[in-house]
């Protein structure tokens, strides 16, 4: 394959000239796990300048981020309300104008905890940055970029209305408001925006300091030759800003999901809306090439969540249970036209270089198509494996290059859970890969493994940063439950709040750690 000739009409073009053809090392993490002596209760966009600073000395290049999307009240960064907005919960609060060290003394308790308690962090915040808008917006709002800002973001309003609504009918989904706000006219809309502007104005200010500091961000990584990579997930919540004011680009009547596999026998429904995508093309794909635009303020590189669903998606009709769903288009010649068109017409807008989140069954045909579109897709070992003889697992070197291998994801067991939930693979695993086999993963052995898992034959190789950290004992929960980020298909306390026993500050004095991430680049 002469990958240098597939990517000269490669939709991905632009984006593999911005990050060249060279194998790239990272790291994955949600912005909430992290710790620095500065965050208030959770991960703040700032505490991503010490990460950069770790992941230089470390000479890993990718730092990969969870969605930063507004979520509301929910903990799952995959349910955003709105595709634009940033979530006000990751701003530093340190780094305001007018805050001192006094004021954020409320948080320091929520620091010490374990995990996150994420409706603890957001009532407090929330009710931090109200009491700071009033007392200091009369000031801030005089602030030229701040106006500009405000007068530049065509989002920005019907965000911020629709996040007054949501408050004031006490979190309700918009189809559950009054009715003169469930489908409003651009006439009312204007009329909307003129009267609920001083409430409005609450939002701007947050969004105005959630862009700002991100935006730092991004050109503090860029100085250090940090790509950082974010995630853009192919759905969004039907209770969001997107569906209540773009009501035609959303086929309210289905909700996708996934087939019934051996992981989950009755399949998934996720509850979220599928896209009417010939409305979007009539209207030259207006809402994904803002959501493209806006990311590329702050990423070099972005994750396409589920890119499979853009070939085919499994639509449930409302009503129905998730097996009684099916492929739309339903044949594999339409679903790979399908395909092709929506990824090339969407990267066409952006310089961000894409990696897939191909993951699933029987989507060989996908792959291929993904390979001739030059756009990587992911590996994850533990499952890449001969499943039509003996099960055995597919070596390194014959991984193809356009790929992400990573030994684990958020969604996954971790490396050593899942080594210790599935001996019989792991034993499988070690004599595969010519490695000892050990009941309970050594560092030495994970650090073989990691060593190993660097060295595939894919073109990028990131993982998630706890891997990274359980080279060192001390740096991993006692109870290996709590380094786990995700279980999908379920409603867990314990989902989205795992937070990182060091502070980045410890990380980036640990010399050892440091030059052991090194070698595996």
């Amino acid at each position: 394959m002469d990958l240098s000739k597939i990517i000269e009409t490669s939709p991905a073009k632009n984006g593999w000239e911005k990050i060249g053809l060279t194998s790239h090392h990272g790291i994955n993490t949600p912005l909430f796990s992290l710790r620095t002596k500065n965050s208030s209760g959770i991960g703040e966009f700032l505490d991503l300048i010490s990460l950069i600073d770790f992941c230089h000395e470390a000479s890993f290049s990718i730092i990969q981020l969870l969605p930063l999307n507004d979520t509301g009240l929910d903990p799952s960064p995959y349910n955003a309300i709105s595709a634009f907005a940033l979530n006000p919960i990751y701003i530093s609060l340190y780094a305001l104008p007018f805050v001192g060290e006094d004021d954020l003394k409320p948080f320091k308790q929520l620091d010490k905890l374990s995990q996150i308690p994420y409706y603890e962090v957001i009532q407090l915040k929330l009710s931090f940055l109200k009491n700071y808008f009033q007392n200091h917006f009369s000031s801030l709002k005089e602030d030229l970029s701040f106006k500009a800002f405000v007068e530049t973001t065509d989002w920005l309003k019907p965000y911020a209305l629709f996040k007054v609504f949501k408050e004031r009918f006490q979190n309700r989904s918009w189809n559950e408001w009054p009715e003169e706000y469930q489908n409003p006219s651009k006439e009312a809309l204007k009329a909307l925006y003129e009267k609920e502007m001083p409430s409005m104005e609450f939002y701007f200010l947050l969004q105005y300091f959630a862009f700002k500091q991100l935006r730092r961000v991004k050109s503090y990584a860029n100085q250090k030759g940090v790509f950082l990579k974010g995630d853009i997930p192919i759905l969004i919540s039907p209770d969001s800003l997107d569906v209540w004011l773009y009501r035609d680009y959303f086929n309210l009547d289905f909700s996708a999901g996934a087939p019934p596999d051996m992981f989950t026998p009755l399949g998934q429904n996720w509850g979220f809306p599928t896209y009417h995508w010939d409305i979007l093309n009539q209207n030259n794909f207006d809402w994904w090439k803002t959501r493209l635009t806006i990311a590329a303020e702050f990423y070099d590189i972005f994750r396409i969540d589920h890119i499979i669903g853009f070939y085919r998606i499994w639509a449930i009709k409302k009503g129905s249970k998730a097996t009684e769903g099916s492929f739309f288009p339903p044949n594999e010649a339409d679903a790979l036209a399908q395909g092709e068109f929506l990824l090339s017409k969407l990267l066409s807008f952006t310089s961000m270089f894409p990696i897939g989140e191909d993951l699933g069954l029987f989507i060989d045909h996908i792959r291929r198509s993904l390979a001739r579109l030059a756009i990587p897709g992911t590996i994850i070992p533990r499952w890449e494996r001969y499943y039509d003889s003996d099960s055995s697992f597919i070596a390194y070197k014959d991984y193809p290059p356009l790929s992400l291998t990573t030994l684990s994801t958020h969604d996954t067991e971790t490396l050593a859970q899942w080594w210790s939930l599935f001996p019989a693979d792991a034993k499988q695993f070690a004599q595969n890969f010519n490695l000892p086999y050990e009941e309970s993963l050594s560092p030495t052995l994970r650090l073989r493994i990691l060593q190993d898992a660097h060295k595939s034959s894919s073109y990028f190789h990131i993982n998630l940063l706890g891997e990274y950290l359980a080279l060192d004992p001390l740096y991993v929960h006692k109870d290996p439950k709590e380094e786990r980020i995700n279980i999908p298909g379920t409603l867990l306390s314990s989902n989205w709040c795992m937070r990182y026993v060091p502070t980045l500050e410890t990380l980036l004095s640990d010399f050892s750690l440091i030059q052991k991430m090194k070698s595996l680049s």
